[in-house]
């Protein structure tokens, strides 16, 4: 029965077609200042300064959320994602991108309501009209722990099994796990024999 199945999506090269931190720098003109930073402190908190950075410049709210507006997408994933909620799955997101970005997305292509639970990095608007991004695990307050090939602010792992104490219902769920990269590695070696995962092959951006 599809109302025992779940499915749980990456975001960046899975529903998208491309990374969309890379993608908003890239297209707003930021990369060499990207580059820059990037050796120096974490890419979570690139990112953010990375906002910062673009409110200095005067880009605007409305200018971010239009580049994003116009990601790259395949063109059969958005029946695709329709088709299984409207079959009764159960959709959720695990995603090591960040809050603002997959809402104004997923808002823009109308399947929001699709998705019972996004799991991402926290970003919001602040008051001074910035793009504030944090990461999902604090990791200036203590590791997640995890020996496996995950970034420091983040953990897929741990996040399948908050996931799965949550939909617990004997052995009658089976979840689908679809992404792309190393991050998703970790969630990988979560599942049970009657779950799948599937990456994604051969991938190039945009195609």
């Amino acid at each position: 029965m599809s109302n025992n199945i779940v499915i749980i999506f990456d975001f960046d090269k899975t529903i998208i077609d491309c990374d969309s931190d890379n993608w908003l720098i890239d297209e707003l003109g930021f990369t060499d200042l990207f580059n820059q930073l990037l050796p120096t402190m974490p890419w979570n908190s690139v990112m953010d300064k990375m906002m910062m950075e673009f409110h200095s410049n005067g880009v605007t709210i409305e200018e971010i959320e239009k580049v994003l507006q116009r990601i790259p997408i395949h063109h059969r994933i958005i029946p695709a994602i329709k088709s299984a909620h409207a079959l009764g799955c159960d959709l959720r997101i695990v995603s090591d991108a960040n809050m603002f970005y997959i809402e104004t997305i997923l808002k823009h292509l109308g399947i929001s309501e699709c998705f019972s639970e996004i799991n991402s990095n926290p970003g919001y608007v602040n008051q001074e009209g910035r793009v504030r991004i944090s990461p999902y695990h604090d990791f200036n307050k203590a590791s997640h722990g995890c020996n496996n090939v995950c970034p420091p602010n983040m953990c897929k792992g741990l996040i399948i099994d908050k996931i799965k104490n949550t939909i617990y219902d004997g052995d009658n769920k089976r979840l689908i796990y679809l992404g792309d990269g190393a991050g998703d590695y970790c969630p990988s070696l979560r599942f049970k024999e009657r779950d799948f995962v599937m990456p994604r092959r051969i991938f190039q951006c945009g195609i």
